[in-house]
């Protein structure tokens, strides 16, 4: 069994002092923890793989394929593979779970 404790994933995060940090990987499915500050910008870019967002903590908006929709503690947003897709107006640092299916860059 592989378990995790968000609390040790966000203090990982600011310890290596990245937004992104993968913490599980497997051929099939990847998972890591994603923070942006209040105010930040996201420029991530489309994957090629489908991905789930689990808001943890924080609020902003999240716009897919031209449509907003406001996001906060406790938001669960599935993006299809290729979607553009972006976090924007972060009022509240965002923290946030990324599941992708199959595993990031495997349909690379």
């Amino acid at each position: 069994m592989q378990a995790y404790e968000v609390i040790d994933l966000l203090q990982e995060s600011q310890k290596q002092g990245k937004a992104w940090l993968e913490f599980l990987r497997t051929p099939t499915l990847s998972m890591g923890l994603y923070t942006l500050p209040a105010g930040g910008i996201d420029q991530q870019l489309p994957h090629t793989e489908d991905e789930v967002y689990c808001v943890v903590s924080g609020s902003g908006t999240i716009q897919v394929d031209g449509e907003d929709r406001q996001v906060s503690t406790g938001s669960i947003i599935y993006v299809a593979a290729n979607a553009q897709h972006h976090f924007h107006t972060i009022t509240e640092a965002l923290a946030v779970l990324v599941f992708f299916a199959p595993a990031e860059y495997t349909n690379k």
